[in-house]
């Protein structure tokens, strides 16, 4: 159990470093920002803490005096969750906002400290074995475990609570990212909150509750891991939101395949160059591809019948029961799709509809945004796979 604990104190402290060696790599050119220092601050802090969590772990004393690593890591924790309130108030409030929230919340940090350290000499915790810091039945010992984790567990409250607004009123698409990522690491370290007031509570009972014990650190850990990457999110976030996009992209691509090879086997000419299967430049081919299938679409034109919207699936409504407007969004996409299915078998055996679509263009579906159209003919190719799979 001791390694395992010790593990969870490292992987805090190795993140928390890798966190604050990159942000120092951009000191030159941002230094004189206020919210950099805080964050530098921040990092500091979190490294401090647990590097005193790992050092308590080994049992001790440390500069000569019985626990006080354990002491020093709630003390740096407490100030570590005040720096992390400030850098949150820099990012997204006034500077009027912002300078009254950091005074508060340095004040509060101060006071706490003092009451900690206080209650840790009142209750001889330099002369108290270890283990007692992980619960014990002593009043003051106790009652400093219990300041403590409401330090600890108030902050996580504030910052979720402030992270989602935040969020949606920002229009910087990485502060946004850093943001919600910060409100699901406060999320997990109020679940460590949460265990360590259990695993306390248990132990001052005299209850045993055996390895769970170590789902506070786990949860501290996580949270920390979380809270780092938050931090550092202009190193991996634009990276990762590439290949999100690409994926997005790859996955579109191949839902209008069945669609577009249809088109293509009815009208070979709406390719510009013979199909591949190379996604090497995916942007390109899938434009190329929406491309094809609006092309493959107005060839069609003629042998689509204008009496015909919802011919091709059971009782015109597509399955689900659907409403409102994305109902009403997805049956017009299974409309057109039958109405596509019906017109290549017409131009296969070349019956020309009394009523057809030979004029006109796509109505309130031909848009200029590429995003849009993307979603759209992916709904159509969607439906039209699944009549496919009907018929």
């Amino acid at each position: 159990m001791t390694a395992i604990r010790t593990l969870c104190f490292a992987t805090a402290a190795l993140s928390s470093y890798a966190a604050l060696f990159y942000r120092l790599s951009q000191a030159r050119r941002s230094w004189r920002d206020g919210a950099y220092r805080a964050l530098i601050a921040t990092l500091l802090l979190q490294c401090l803490t647990f590097t005193m969590g790992a050092v308590a772990m080994g049992g001790g004393g440390f500069l000569g005096v019985g626990n006080l690593a354990i002491l020093i890591m709630h003390l740096a924790a407490v100030a570590f969750c005040v720096a992390a309130q400030i850098i949150l108030l820099r990012w997204a409030a006034t500077d009027e906002a912002a300078a009254r929230g950091t005074r508060y919340w340095l004040i509060t940090g101060i006071v706490l400290d003092v009451l900690l350290t206080f209650l840790f000499f009142l209750a001889d915790g330099p002369g108290r074995p270890a283990s007692d810091f992980d619960g014990t039945s002593r009043p003051l010992l106790l009652t400093y475990l219990l300041v403590f984790i409401v330090s600890q567990a108030v902050p996580c409250v504030t910052i979720y609570r402030q992270c989602g607004p935040y969020a949606r009123m920002t229009d910087n698409a990485s502060l946004r990212q850093a943001l919600r990522m910060l409100s699901v690491a406060a999320v997990v370290l109020f679940l460590y909150c949460t265990a360590r007031t259990v695993n306390i509570l248990t132990a001052a009972a005299g209850v045993d509750i055996g390895a769970w014990k170590l789902a506070s650190n786990v949860f501290s850990a996580s949270g920390i891991v979380i809270l780092s990457l938050a931090l550092i999110n202009s190193l991996w976030g634009p990276p990762v939101s590439r290949l999100t996009e690409w994926a997005r992209s790859y996955r579109s691509y191949r839902a209008l395949h069945p669609l577009w090879r249809d088109l293509y086997e009815a009208s070979p000419d709406i390719a510009l160059e013979p199909p591949g299967s190379s996604v090497s430049d995916l942007n390109y081919r899938l434009h190329r591809r929406v491309v094809e299938i609006r092309d493959g679409w107005r060839d069609l034109r003629p042998y689509i019948d204008r009496e015909t919207h919802t011919a091709g699936f059971a009782g015109g409504q597509p399955a689900g029961g659907a409403s409102g407007e994305a109902g009403a969004e997805l049956r017009q996409a299974f409309a057109e799709a039958a109405q596509i299915r019906l017109a290549l078998q017409a131009k296969r055996t070349g019956i020309v509809p009394d009523h057809s679509k030979d004029a006109g263009d796509f109505d309130d579906r031909d848009t200029d945004n590429f995003v849009a159209e993307v979603a759209w003919l992916t709904q159509v190719a969607a439906a039209y796979s699944k009549l496919g799979k009907a018929s």
